[in-house]
């Protein structure tokens, strides 16, 4: 299945976001409101601390429907959120067409939302940092044309900003429901922490690679750089670039369902 890339999402920043920012320096819980104060608008936000929940329905024009975002906690790298969807193809809407990826975000997403010194991003590939993350989530039984996954931002200079587009793009998938597939076309296959991936190289104006897990699950111990490293030793990804950004969340396709994050971080070096 084709799909595309999130656009720009909208700046907002609050007052209570920077009291959350403050508070996850200082290593401090930070009760939220759950999914009673959840966010249903095109693009809103929630800050946790170093990462931001974004509601990012990308496609407009290609869905009809209603997608949530909301947060749950915050302590020190540890985040807990979660996001629902309804969402269904519009007259112009394909099957294959991903209409959102609600997700959370560190560092760079078309421009640096958050304190960019707080993210430990970015990082060159060549200097092989560990980039570890844990994921431990849920999914309803039937949740639709989706997947649960990461997504890596790249580019050829530390300093981007809003207006770079990235060089290349990594995709982590850790589960897919309902026949969802990613771009391109299989390159191969690699064995990475504990599991056997495929992956696949596309191209969307930058290169796209997504390793997909060939068996689901809704639990994840990961170091990201053994995935930009297996791109390295095949000669598809060069050692200057950099990581600027990282991405959890959903794609989804189509369908009705949502995907509850228990606990999520990542920790760099």
């Amino acid at each position: 299945m084709q799909h595309r890339r999130p656009r720009l999402s909208k700046k907002r920043k609050t007052l209570l976001a920077s009291v959350v920012a403050l508070a996850a320096a200082a290593g401090v819980t930070v009760a939220q409101a759950g999914e009673t104060d959840k966010k249903c608008t095109a693009f809103d936000t929630i800050t946790l601390g170093k990462y931001y929940v974004n509601n990012n329905l990308w496609n407009e024009g290609k869905y009809t429907g209603t997608q949530c975002v909301w947060a749950n906690s915050q302590s020190g790298s540890t985040v807990s959120w979660g996001t629902s969807y309804s969402l269904a193809n519009s007259a112009t809407g394909k099957d294959y067409d991903v209409k959102s990826y609600a997700s959370t975000v560190l560092g760079w997403h078309w421009g640096w939302k958050v304190d960019k010194a707080t993210t430990g991003l970015p990082i060159r590939v060549g200097d092989r940092k560990k980039v570890t993350t844990t994921w431990d989530f849920s999914l309803p039984a039937t949740p639709g044309t989706m997947n649960v996954s990461y997504d890596l931002w790249l580019h050829a200079k530390n300093n981007a900003d809003w207006q770079d587009q990235p060089t290349d793009e990594i995709m982590v998938w850790l589960n897919r429901q309902g026949g969802a597939g990613p771009l391109g076309t299989k390159y191969g296959s690699v064995s990475l922490d504990g599991a056997m991936w495929d992956i696949y190289q596309g191209n969307i104006g930058w290169n796209v690679y997504s390793f997909v897990r060939r068996t689901n699950t809704t639990k994840a111990t990961l170091n990201l750089d053994d995935f930009t490293q297996a791109l390295v030793r095949r000669k598809l990804l060069s050692n200057d670039k950099y990581v600027s950004g990282i991405e959890s969340g959903t794609e989804v396709f189509k369908g009705t369902g949502r995907l509850d994050t228990n606990a999520y971080s990542v920790n760099i070096g």
